[in-house]
């Protein structure tokens, strides 16, 4: 490997940072750096800031003095990997196992051991994937019938919890959103090593990652990312002395502190530093040196904070109990009595009387916790399963959130909690009555994730297109606005293709004459698919539970379970309200509702079963492409399993929302926590490929810009390219009043007038040929507003709805239901002749 050594900084760099560090400033790259190198009278002052920071920290937490450990054994499932870490004898080959994986029978045996002693965890470590390296692996999963590891790890979990008591904390290396959320019932902790944020480390041959898929910086940091999208309590950190330099390891610092800054889900930060092994690509590098460990661990807690838990492993400190406790940390880690560090098996863990003699020896207090930390604890939900909850509580002391030490762990089952319902059910009335409580939830400070970071993350749009695309008039002498235009008027759907970009950013750029000549071409493309007939639909919308925790940060809808304004209706009720929209003439039921941790899994396929027996000729149009992700991850199987079940029930069609921008730079400032665009298409295109049809939407005007608009047209046509299973386009104006992204000062006010025009009009273009329908949204646009839509490419009004939640409770004016004749109104308004439609868009005979 190739010697990347920096000279050290100069003293007085030391000296200065120091002085920095001391008055509570923030801290620089070079500044942080600088202090790695800290020795002698420095590094005792280094570390005397630290430590006090961390004392400060404890005093905050409510617990002074008191130095934590969790009590666990250690579960090796598998020590097959597809990755080559050089460093690593864990993994290991086929023919020197006994088996590829651990059986269940084995799984039982250790954490009964562990149970016996007291232990609380049961850490799952494995190698990432092997089934895709070594055929063996793949070959004992398939005799079991496991579809990939994370099948096998998942069902040994909840046999742990359930058999047991045991608290699982998985480490499988790299998981995808999905997979975190089909994990994260399981499990009320996670965990992933970044170790390095150096790149070269990965890709130069050499290097200690080199040949790991899985160790790819950029993979690893979203994977800290995503972890804190789901919400899951989440153990990171770094492993120093595998040839990165200061730079680069305080760099890893840096992302560590920003992930947590926006998701607020990091437990624990772990500082490990390197021990040569013998067997190893890397047994000739030198051990990274105690001291500098411990520079290493006071710059965290610097970076990090007081309310940071930052551990080292007890076992590789070579006795230097004092020195790293001086140095800031205030967690041990795991320790086992029952088990061996499998990852370091020639360092053994102390024994817990010595632990707690050292820590006292240094002035602390050594307490148990569970493996979720005492903040998450006390947080519960979002942060804890309602499955998982009764196995925490049995453990945890309510008021600390840490481990009752005397408690002995006892297997309980794993299941649904008692349903709840009720709160304040006739808010779809009050919304127009009354109104909301509050204009904000009452964790709207910490919720969403610290706003400065969330700001940090708006990306800004091209040069020349200011907020919202550059604004060109007929005239102008702008080429490739005359071609846009011309393209919308020959080909329009060659728009899409990236060598006509330009034409068609400057026709999302159009205003004055250029803007009037789109719509009118726009309205003339209309006219040839669909004619002129503006259509709607008979229905109602029924939002089942406004409970939600998934944090979107232009959500005014979605409510903790003790707020004001929450509720959840049963599904006696819902059926009750599909009745009543019957017996009111509708033909269709939009059921949607919040992500609600203590709904049951089961309610989805229960409420269209219960629709379907009241009224058996409804259509059900359910559930959006979040509520169906998060429900087969709940339920631990893959979409379209879950898909199919829900199809066999009766659910008819399903709403293309959750959508917002499909491009990711935006989504998750947009989210915070929303399923990615990836998995919004699989949801659809697995549904179209079920024969279920979806409709498909857009939500722009907040911190989104027209070159995401336009990347967002290009995945929706290609999902119907390949699938023709939407039935129409709905634009959704952003509306801004009660949005949390907005009242924190980050989103606009919602789009302008000129951008709600061209954003029809460019979706009838971009989309001609693929989606015939596109509506406008009246409860958005106002009659008016709606009325211009349709003489600017649109066809569609959508529906009656009968009751409208979502958009009143974020400050739309324009109420909840509209008559057929009021609908029917705003089409003569138009000039236009108006017909009612079934949700496929299929005649409805008088």
């Amino acid at each position: 490997m190739v010697d990347r050594s920096e000279p050290g900084p100069a003293e007085a760099a030391v000296r200065r940072a120091l002085r920095r560090a001391a008055a509570g400033r923030a801290l620089d790259v070079d500044e942080a750096s600088a202090l790695l190198s800290a020795r002698g009278t420095a590094l005792t002052e280094l570390l005397d800031v630290a430590g006090a920071i961390r004392d400060a920290g404890l005093r905050d937490a409510g617990r002074p003095g008191v130095v934590t450990y969790s009590k666990k054994v250690f579960v090796p499932l598998t020590r097959l990997c597809r990755d080559r870490c050089h460093y690593c004898t864990f993994a290991t080959v086929p023919h020197r196992l006994p088996a590829a994986f651990l059986d269940r029978d084995e799984v039982l045996a250790i954490a009964r051991a562990g149970a016996a002693q007291g232990c609380k965890e049961a850490l799952f470590t494995l190698g990432d994937r092997p089934e895709e390296r070594w055929p063996a692996a793949r070959q004992w999963l398939d005799e079991r019938g496991y579809e990939s590891t994370l099948d096998y790890l998942r069902a040994c979990a909840v046999a742990v919890l359930e058999e047991t008591g045991l608290l699982p904390h998985l480490n499988p290396g790299v998981l995808s959103w999905s997979e975190l959320q089909r994990l994260k019932p399981v499990a009320p902790s996670m965990g992933m090593m970044l170790e390095t944020t150096a790149t070269r480390l990965w890709s130069e041959p050499g290097g200690p990652h080199y040949g790991s898929p899985d160790k790819e910086p950029a993979v690893r940091l979203r994977v800290l990312d995503d972890a804190g999208r789901v919400g899951v309590p989440f153990t990171t950190g770094i492993l120093i002395g595998i040839g990165e330099t200061p730079a680069e390891r305080v760099d890893a610092i840096f992302a560590i502190r920003r992930a947590h800054r926006e998701y607020g889900h990091l437990q624990e930060v772990i500082v490990q530093n390197f021990r040569a092994k013998p067997d190893t690509a890397m047994r000739g590098m030198p051990d990274a040196e105690l001291h500098d460990l411990a520079a290493t661990v006071a710059v965290a807690r610097l970076l990090l904070g007081p309310k940071a838990r930052i551990q080292a492993p007890p076992n590789l400190i070579a006795g230097e109990y004092d020195l790293l406790l001086r140095a800031g940390i205030d967690d041990w880690g795991g320790v086992s009595p029952v088990t061996p560090d499998h990852v370091n098996p020639e360092r053994p863990w102390p024994q817990l009387d010595e632990l707690a003699k050292r820590t006292a020896a240094a002035g602390f207090a050594l307490r148990e916790r569970l493996t979720v930390y005492p903040e998450y604890v006390r947080a519960g939900e979002p942060w804890l399963d309602p499955r998982l909850l009764p196995h925490v509580t049995a453990l945890a002391e309510p008021s600390t959130g840490l481990a009752v030490e005397s408690a002995r762990p006892v297997g309980r089952l794993w299941q649904e909690p008692d349903e709840t319902f009720g709160g304040r059910t006739d808010l779809h009335v009050d919304i127009d009555r009354t109104g909301r409580t509050e204009d904000r939830r009452g964790d709207f400070d910490h919720v969403y994730g610290d706003w400065s970071e969330v700001a940090a993350k708006v990306a800004v749009p091209p040069s020349d297109a200011g907020p919202a695309g550059r604004s060109v008039a007929v005239g102008s002498g702008d080429a490739d606005l005359r071609a846009g235009l011309r393209l919308a008027a020959e080909n329009p759907a060659a728009l899409l293709e990236p060598r006509h970009a330009d034409a068609a950013m400057a026709l999302f750029g159009a205003d004055g004459p250029a803007l009037d000549e789109l719509c009118r071409r726009a309205d003339d493309l209309r006219r040839d698919a669909v004619g002129d007939d503006v259509t709607y639909v008979v229905n109602r919308n029924i939002n089942f539970s406004n409970v939600c925790y998934v944090g979107c940060r232009f959500c005014a809808f979605a409510q903790r379970e003790r707020d004001a304004d929450a509720y959840r209706l049963s599904v006696e009720q819902v059926a009750d309200r599909a009745l009543q929209a019957w017996d009111a003439g509708a033909g269709e039921v939009c059921i949607q509702g919040g992500i609600d941790p203590k709904l049951p899994v089961t309610i989805y396929a229960d409420l269209v079963r219960a629709i379907k027996a009241r009224v058996p000729r409804m259509h059900v149009h359910a559930f959006s492409p979040m509520e169906i992700v998060t429900a087969a991850a709940k339920a631990g199987v893959p979409v379209k399993e879950w898909l199919t079940g829900l199809r066999e029930a009766g659910l008819d069609t399903i709403p293309g929302t959750a959508a917002e921008i499909l491009d990711d730079e935006v989504r998750w400032v947009l989210t915070k926590g929303k399923l990615p665009t990836a998995a919004w298409v699989e949801v659809v295109s697995t549904a179209h490929e079920l024969g279920i049809r979806s409709s498909s939407t857009m939500m722009y005007g907040h911190v989104d810009h027209p070159g995401q608009w336009l990347a967002h047209f290009r995945v929706l046509a290609g999902v119907q390219d390949r699938t023709g299973g939407f039935t129409e386009f709905v634009a959704l104006p952003f509306v801004h009043t009660n949005a949390p992204i907005y009242l924190a000062g980050i989103a606009r006010p919602g789009p302008t007038w000129r951008e709600n025009r061209v954003v029809h009009a460019m979706a009838r273009v971009l989309l001609h040929g693929r989606i015939d329908n596109i509506q406008c949204s009246w409860v958005k646009l106002g009659d008016e507003g709606t009325v211009e839509m349709l003489r600017s490419g649109c066809n569609d009004l959508g529906g009656t709805l009968m009751e409208e939640t979502i958009s009143r409770m974020a400050g739309s004016g324009n109420g909840s239901a509209r008559t057929e004749e009021q609908l029917r109104a705003i089409a003569t308004a138009a000039g236009r002749p108006a017909r009612r439609r079934t949700t496929a868009y299929g005649h409805v005979s008088a």
